[in-house]
């Protein structure tokens, strides 16, 4: 039997129906930039509504670690990768480093590893890495690799994904984006990956599968990205994407997912279930990632009358698949154990981005020297007073 919905349903019907309309109308939408942006307003303020208090120690990581341009010497640039732990200085630094993306940062899930690129030159932050489990269905990266979905369940555990990659101004401005999406790649990662999981057992098979990262995939938010095009350094690593069209059908995501739904609006589909006692409520016991999410979204939906497509919102993201082995697909798909790794040291990394990108970069556009921190704190101020007014 259908169950009445009560006046707090009613109201979260309302809420949600008036989402729907400001979403692109067809899957098929062009969608701008701005466009994009503008649908994850909703989610950032939430980020600004949850700091409990700490936006302004956020505001003081920030002016302490943002380099002003005079503070960096492009021929002394040398990265370091400093590792972020739950609960520490770096952890906190990292948050608050997240707040420059237009479009929130993902918390991750699962398997997790989080750095922090400092510039040992000047102490300061070049920009941030985060990797996580990838999710299991991935159409592009499967069919790429050529996955069956036994082969998919058995090895997906040597994948991560990355939820963020991204340089801080005014590093950005000399494309530290790709430098930092490089040093994703580098030998340091994989080795502290390797030795961080080599004895994890898998969560649902509970066997022993001793992982070792091969393959990460990461995708653009904003459409085609500038950062991960033609981004490559030869004999070595590619960010690879629209290769292989007869094996790939589509490089892009369907446009399907639950980013629009903050946490906030989450929890009251949760409540939505937990009122009609479905097994969905309590959460997952194999982890509450995105497919979990996506399940209790669609069903709560259901349970509230709306046309479960509101999760076809239409923005598809273009997906890259990095190898980090000249076996990668041979590995994944069962058929070698070793990997035989291309991948470069943060130095090989560095010293290729100074001459590839940031030198001509910089000669190019001089006015990256100009850069004020002052404006962004300004725009992060407006958006926190804008969830407490």
């Amino acid at each position: 039997m259908h169950m009445k919905l009560n006046r707090e349903e009613r109201s979260l019907k309302t809420q949600l129906l008036e989402l729907s309309e400001r979403m692109p109308s067809t899957q098929n939408a062009i969608v701008s930039k701005d466009q994009i942006r503008q649908l994850y307003t909703g989610k950032r303020l939430a980020v600004m509504a949850s700091m409990n208090g700490q936006f302004d120690r956020h505001i003081e990581l920030i002016r302490k670690h943002i380099a002003s341009p005079n503070e960096i010497d492009l021929t002394k640039i040398n990265p370091t990768l400093s590792v972020v732990s739950a609960g520490t200085y770096e952890s906190q630094l990292f948050s608050a480093a997240s707040l420059f993306w237009s479009i929130p940062v993902s918390r991750g899930f699962g398997r997790r590893i989080r750095y922090l690129v400092i510039d040992k030159n000047n102490e300061k932050l070049i920009g941030i890495i985060g990797l996580t489990d990838p999710v299991f269905n991935l159409t592009p990266r499967d069919a790429w690799i050529g996955w069956d979905a036994e082969g998919r369940m058995e090895r997906l555990v040597h994948t991560m994904d990355a939820f963020v990659l991204g340089a801080m101004p005014p590093y950005n401005k000399i494309l530290g984006g790709k430098l930092t999406a490089l040093l994703a790649t580098s030998s340091e990662v994989i080795k502290h990956f390797n030795n961080k999981y080599s004895c994890q057992k898998g969560v649902i098979s509970t066997k022993s599968k001793n992982p070792r990262l091969v393959l990460l995939t990461t995708s653009s938010a904003l459409g085609r990205s500038s950062i991960y095009s033609r981004l490559r350094i030869p004999q070595s690593i590619e960010f690879m994407s629209g290769v292989e069209n007869h094996k790939v059908p589509s490089w892009y995501t369907k446009g399907y997912g639950h980013f629009h739904i903050d946490d906030k609006t989450f929890k009251k589909l949760q409540k939505v279930l937990l009122r009609r006692n479905h097994p969905y409520a309590r959460g997952n016991r194999f982890g509450d990632g995105p497919n979990w999410r996506i399940r209790v979204i669609r069903q709560a939906l259901v349970d509230l009358g709306i046309r479960a497509d509101l999760l076809n919102h239409g923005i598809r993201r273009q997906i890259y698949v990095v190898p980090l082995a000249r076996n990668t697909r041979e590995i994944l798909q069962g058929k070698k154990e070793r990997p035989k790794y291309i991948s470069k040291t943060t130095k090989q990394i560095t010293d290729y981005w100074l001459e590839r990108w940031a030198k001509p970069r910089a000669d190019r556009f001089s006015d990256w020297r100009s850069w004020s921190l002052d404006h962004v704190i300004s725009e992060l101020q407006y958006l926190h007073d804008l969830t407490n007014s």
